[in-house]
């Protein structure tokens, strides 16, 4: 009997089991070495989980090219179905984010939701030649337009999607509604939310590394995988405004701790601060004019305090500064840029602390000493009181003992020569 019960107990356990676990992961910005990292940890995870599928909810303008092809890596290779899902109602996946629904093993959209535009952008100024075929830029362009055509195309035969359309996303920009990218046949579904989602997906089958899997989405445990704080640091660090501002604050550091050795605490901000923009720089793509215009700017900026330009060194400064600011980061390679308000600010600030600020400190540098030691030398003072060991004086109302190498009167005028500890050396003033 006991056997009996044990072996309907083992028989109906499926039934109370889920049938399959989901993780799920959110991107809800540019395209990066952080959400490149994110994707990365979470296909880990779940293969450390065993979980039957990976859901992706999608919502980004686009970002970097080299993270987009490792994130691509990762979703072609994974040993389990990748669900790509734009969401919720008004997100977008242009540019980077097209190569990413097109990667799926299943691509859905919200209602309300768009794709496309996912012609590469280069940092590199287009220059045109007259009266000339081929330029070495035009070249470059060429080769990144025709290397980004091949690549979604690969992607779309990949995973048996609207080839013609995605040629068309990368070579005139094209943009697609959620309802046309299903009438064209760019993605799989339309998905009112996660339930309604996973409810379509159910009994779907997938191709994955050659294998064809039936999903199944009944019963499914959602586990969110949130990312790790080095994730969350690789994020804020590598946005543009952050790096920017890190940038900033690391050259007025460093040049505040030279202005004024010994500070120490300008410095040390001013080194971690370039340490940590360095490394963002070297993540992000940036523009090496707009950084030579920033330190240019700064430089004018300098130069007008001690150097009497009549403002014009100052006014250029601001101008190569604000310039090479909106020049540093382009919005539509990375996703986004730097906040337009955060550079005025910025070139205002700059202004204040390189003209005003710096030309105060020069100028307290060269005034008089009006403190300490360096002050009593040369100051005058009355003989008070002759004794034993010298003479008692008065000094700045203050009563010092002194010496003198000539013999001194009650109530004479005397001036410091130097000073030795607390006590005074003093001789008469001459007449």
């Amino acid at each position: 009997m006991k056997r009996l019960l044990y072996l309907l107990f083992i028989l109906s356990l499926p039934l109370f089991a889920s049938a399959s676990t989901i993780i799920k992961l959110e991107i809800k910005s540019t395209i990066g070495p952080a959400s490149s990292n994110y994707l990365k940890e979470g296909i880990a995870a779940a293969i450390q989980q065993n979980a039957n599928m990976i859901l992706i909810e999608l919502d980004t303008p686009g970002g970097l090219s080299s993270s987009m092809r490792e994130m691509i890596q990762e979703i072609t290779n994974s040993p389990f179905p990748v669900i790509v899902y734009v969401s919720p109602k008004g997100a977008r996946a242009a540019s980077a984010g097209t190569y990413l629904i097109y990667a799926s093993h299943v691509a859905a959209m919200a209602p309300g939701t768009n794709l496309g535009a996912a012609t590469p952008v280069s940092l590199t100024p287009s220059v045109k030649i007259a009266d000339s075929n081929t330029t070495t830029v035009t070249t470059l362009e060429k080769k990144a337009l025709n290397d980004a055509k091949a690549y979604i195309k690969s992607l779309a035969q990949l995973n048996e999607r609207n080839v013609s359309w995605a040629l068309e996303a990368v070579g005139e920009a094209k943009s697609l509604s959620a309802v046309d990218a299903l009438r064209y046949g760019v993605i799989d579904l339309i998905a009112e939310n996660t339930a309604d989602l996973l409810n379509k997906l159910d009994g779907r089958s997938v191709t994955v590394s050659g294998k064809e899997i039936t999903l199944s989405t009944k019963n499914t445990e959602i586990i969110y995988f949130e990312p790790d704080w080095k994730t969350r640091l690789l994020s804020i660090v590598t946005d543009p405004n952050i790096a920017y501002i890190l940038l900033l604050i690391a050259i007025y550091g460093i040049f505040f701790e030279f202005m004024n050795p010994g500070e120490i605490f300008p410095g040390v901000i001013g080194v971690i601060s370039g340490v940590i923009a360095l490394y963002a720089l070297n993540l992000i793509p940036f523009n090496y004019a707009g950084l030579l215009l920033i330190i240019l700017g700064i430089a004018f900026m300098t130069a007008e305090v001690f150097i009497t330009g009549f403002g014009i060194l100052g006014i250029g400064g601001v101008i190569a500064f604000a310039f090479g600011s909106l020049l540093l980061f382009d919005a539509e390679t990375l996703g986004s840029g730097i906040s337009i308000p955060l550079v005025i600010a910025f070139s205002l600030v700059s202004l204040v602390f390189f003209i005003f600020v710096l030309r105060f400190l020069v100028r307290s540098r060269s005034a008089k000493v009006v403190t300490g030691k360096d002050e009593l030398v040369g100051a005058d003072a009355e003989v008070l009181l002759s004794t034993n060991d010298g003479y008692r004086v008065r000094c700045h109302g203050e009563i010092w003992n002194a010496t003198s190498e000539k013999v001194l009167e009650i109530g004479q005028k005397v001036r410091v020569e130097g000073l030795s500890g607390l006590t005074l050396h003093v001789n008469p003033i001459k007449e």
